[in-house]
């Protein structure tokens, strides 16, 4: 274990009850949970007045109401000796953090975990990356900085790490693919940059004997459509595999990706992945990643090949070598021993 403390601190919203804490981004319960089992761990997070689906089983969690009570909270953590810093994204809040951090000459860390660029363009519209772009610009011309994906950073000036949820039960066990008709699957943020209500809009055009599920949660999200089945929230490792497993082929319609954890865990369980032309990029050279234009015609021809062809499909997935979860994290430990 690294002795030196890690502060990490995140735009996330936490939500306290009973001195438990929940959140809503898996991510954010995962990554600092399992850093903790290298380094001592503070969390640093926004208040929520929503209770998440994720109880967060860390020992020392502190969250900010306000951007003056985040400040304070990080300031006050500059009694611990020897603590690096480390920010997750690039947001006002991370970045007024950063200003005081490194008025304070700290340790800092900055990992980034999605293009913030398309980010902001997608959810503000495009006026709005140029303040991204200072916050971006200033940040890592002054921290160390970790990505999950080389496109988002220059890799001569950065560290690289394979984010994973896996480990040795993802490949066990192994069903029989269900091939009586089309089974789709969505597993994810209910999120428009995440493209799951255009493509909801897609599947309602498709006249084939299929069904579409999704895993995620969204309040009232009304779904017409009586061949889209809503599985609600699921993080728990064996019932998302059973999930899996349920289905043939997984859907990731979004805008913009980094690392999408769910690509991993898909391909894991043998099932093939579809993702749409503007983030072919996180296809890099795993097998079993079908790109598809965004359009019914493009999608249906993809998605005849894959079942078709469905048992020389999963024999090119079986020659992935896929990060673990175990990887993942020992990566980021030896990071902060640099």
């Amino acid at each position: 274990m690294n002795n030196n403390p890690m502060i990490i601190i995140n735009n996330e919203k936490v939500y306290k009850e009973n001195n438990e804490f929940y959140c809503d981004n898996f991510d954010m319960k995962a990554t600092p949970e399992g850093l903790s089992n290298y380094c001592n761990v503070q969390f640093i997070a926004r208040s929520s007045k929503k209770k998440g689906n994720n109880k967060i089983n860390l020992k020392d969690i502190k969250v900010g109401s306000n951007i003056f009570k985040f400040i304070y909270l990080i300031y006050k953590t500059f009694r611990i000796p020897n603590a690096n810093y480390l920010l997750v994204t690039i947001t006002p809040y991370t970045f007024c953090s950063f200003l005081i951090l490194f008025l304070f000459r700290k340790k800092i860390y900055i990992y980034l975990m999605s293009n913030g660029y398309e980010e902001w363009k997608h959810i503000l519209g495009s006026w709005s990356v140029w303040i991204f772009h200072i916050m971006h610009t200033i940040v890592t011309s002054n921290s160390k900085v970790i990505s999950c994906n080389p496109r988002l950073y220059d890799r001569q000036r950065s560290f690289l790490v394979n984010p994973s949820r896996l480990n040795s039960e993802w490949f066990k066990n192994y069903n029989e693919v269900p091939l009586d008709k089309i089974r789709l699957l969505y597993v994810g943020r209910i999120n428009p940059e995440k493209g799951i209500y255009d493509f909801i809009k897609m599947f309602d055009k498709i006249k084939l004997d299929s069904e579409f599920s999704i895993v995620g949660y969204k309040k009232n999200l009304k779904i017409k459509n009586k061949n889209i089945k809503l599985l609600g929230y699921c993080s728990e490792p064996k019932s998302l595999i059973n999930i899996y497993d349920n289905h043939n082929i997984m859907i990731l319609p979004s805008f913009t990706e980094a690392h999408p954890y769910v690509v991993d865990e898909c391909l894991s369980r043998k099932r093939p992945v579809i993702i749409f032309e503007s983030i072919s990029y996180i296809a890099t050279s795993r097998q079993g990643i079908f790109v598809s234009k965004r359009d019914l015609d493009s999608f249906l021809k993809v998605v005849n090949y894959i079942i078709n062809n469905y048992k020389e499909v999963q024999k090119s997935i079986e020659k992935n070598k896929l990060p673990t979860k175990e990887d993942f994290f020992r990566q980021f430990s030896d990071i902060f021993k640099e």
